[in-house]
């Protein structure tokens, strides 16, 4: 134990014993050493116990600024690196095991990040116990939380190219924000990009979508090592203390761990995704969950802006291989779904857009998808963009393999699509889909006939049972009038382009400047405008016709 009093006299009889050597230096060299040799003492005090629970406090908060000043003094002048380095080396041996100093463990980071090369010391270890052990065990801690990311923010470019487990630990690092959500979404919507490398990328992207059951395992994990949390969450109902009985259970083990895993590099992802989302089904309205996936779609938009600036072929097929996958695989949270599909849509236009012969490296799982009507009604949003890219990039002009089978086969299955959803479908029950549905897949199946021209009369048929559906008694008390013209419109102006297949084909040929979809109400895309003058022509030469 000590007191202030002890303090205060041992710092007086060490400055006293080498006033004599200090009083040859200049002024601001006698300062930095008359501090370098407080802090050293302080430190070196530290590892007697405290009387109270504020000394305690206050031994932590004298240590980090110790280690922080002894770090300044040594980037001011490098010849106290040595001095300090078995200074720091003993401390950090005495604190890495113990939690309770988990916060001093960061200026001790610091310092070896910053002067390890010099005193040719190996940084490996601490850097290890870092990322390994602290965001595992003290995610909860939000202080503790903020000043970690804050390390990282700082040192991010060093760490990315010096500690080889900054970026395999990311699992860890999320914790933070699957905890505290709310309070560090700015700091890792900056911090993001510094995790993304090549072999962890799709990994990372996984574990994104995976946010909100990282926060609904966190919850369960702290409530069963806490008993006072243990009963809390007994009173909350039958459905949540079932999720706490699944996470004791060793058949679910697996998933949990998985979920919880301190470092990347244990897989993409689970094959059991949809048996962890039944299991934490009843958590989808907790607070802390709800919280974290609404930080989920931001944190995408970050990830696909960056990715996609240094992403070659192998990693956009990879990519987009798990827009496809996931869309259908998303912890079931109120708008949670619709919300990442949203920017699923938006980046899948833009990866397409980068590298169009995707269609056709994924085009048995695009197919797929494409060919279900049943992805209607649970994303359509997310259909629909999927049918669009097929329309406009499953083109010649973008990729030589694009054969009249394959146009064939995709022709196929969207006409099979939209004869299942406008006529078979319809006469049971109304639409539950929106018209802009209709007129992409109209106007992709017009674009796939001009590719290869033995289909325009299929397409011309097809179109021409347009009318009667838009104008049937079901779908007028479901889209308003202004819809139901729009589909007639459309219908009637692809079925007079095609009468010229020439024309058809430089009107709907694939824009290379297209910025965006030709939904039907983009006035501003120049598809509508072309097809509305076509039909103009052909309209007033067949009025002109003699009866």
């Amino acid at each position: 134990t000590y007191d202030r009093s002890e303090v205060d006299s041992s710092v007086m009889s060490m400055v006293s014993a080498t006033s004599s050597s200090s009083r040859l230096l200049p002024p601001k060299e006698r300062l930095r050493e008359k501090a370098f040799e407080y802090c050293q003492r302080l430190i070196e005090q530290s590892d007697r116990k405290a009387l109270k629970k504020t000394d305690t406090e206050l031994q932590k908060a004298c240590i980090v600024e110790s280690v922080s000043v002894m770090d300044i003094i040594c980037g001011e002048d490098p010849s106290y690196v040595y001095r300090a380095f078995p200074c720091i080396k003993a401390l950090y041996g005495r604190l890495n095991g113990d939690l309770a100093y988990a916060r001093a463990l960061l200026p001790i980071a610091q310092f070896y990040l910053n002067h390890s090369e010099i005193a040719a010391v190996d940084s490996e270890a601490v850097f290890c116990q870092l990322f390994s052990h602290c965001p595992a065990e003290q995610f909860n801690e939000p202080m503790l939380a903020f000043e970690f990311v804050q390390f990282c923010l700082l040192n991010a470019s060093v760490l990315q190219d010096r500690v080889t487990n900054y970026r395999q630990s990311f699992p860890n690092l999320l914790k933070f924000l699957a905890w505290n959500s709310s309070g560090l979404i700015a700091e890792f919507v900056e911090l993001l990009p510094s995790l993304i490398a090549p072999d962890t990328a799709i990994e990372l992207l996984h574990t994104i979508l995976d946010l909100p059951c990282l926060a609904a395992a966190l919850d369960l994990q702290s409530a069963c090592y806490q008993a006072s949390d243990r009963t809390a969450w007994d009173q909350q109902g039958a459905k949540v203390a079932a999720c706490l009985d699944a996470f004791r259970q060793p058949s679910y083990r697996g998933l949990f761990l998985y979920i919880l895993r301190p470092e990347a590099g244990t897989g993409d992802t689970i094959d059991r995704l949809k048996m962890l989302h039944e299991i934490l089904a009843d958590m989808a309205e907790s607070p802390r969950v709800v919280r974290c996936a609404q930080v989920v779609p931001v944190l995408l938009h970050v990830y696909f802006n960056t990715v996609t600036q240094k992403a070659d072929e192998k990693m956009m097929n990879q990519l987009l291989l798990v827009l496809l996958e996931r869309s259908s695989q998303l912890y079931n949270i109120k708008t949670f779904n619709v919300e990442v599909q949203k920017v699923f849509s938006t980046h899948l236009q833009a990866l397409c857009k980068l590298h169009p012969p995707l269609i056709v490296d994924q085009s048995r799982e695009i197919l797929e998808l494409a060919s279900s009507p049943a992805n209607i009604y649970s994303k359509e949003d997310f259909y629909t963009h999927v049918v669009w890219v097929i329309g406009e990039y499953l083109s010649v002009s973008y990729d030589p393999r694009c054969t009249v089978e394959r146009i064939t086969s995709f022709f196929e299955s969207l006409e099979a699509v939209l004869f299942e959803i406008t006529q078979v479908r319809q006469s049971a029950s109304p639409p539950s889909f929106s018209p802009r549905l209709i007129t992409v897949l109209m106007t992709t199946l017009a674009k796939l006939a001009t590719r290869s021209q033995d289909l325009i009369p299929r397409v011309s048929l097809c179109l021409s049972k347009m009318r009667t559906f838009a104008c049937s008694a079901i779908v007028m008390t479901c889209y308003s009038e202004e819809d139901t013209e729009e589909i007639i419109t459309r219908a009637h102006e692809l079925i007079n382009l095609l009468k010229l297949p020439n024309v058809a084909q430089f009107v709907l040929a694939p824009s290379a400047g297209g910025d965006g979809p030709r939904w039907h109400r983009d006035t501003n895309a120049s598809l509508p405008q072309g097809m509305r003058a076509v039909s103009g022509l052909l309209h007033r030469h067949s009025s002109s016709l003699p009866t």
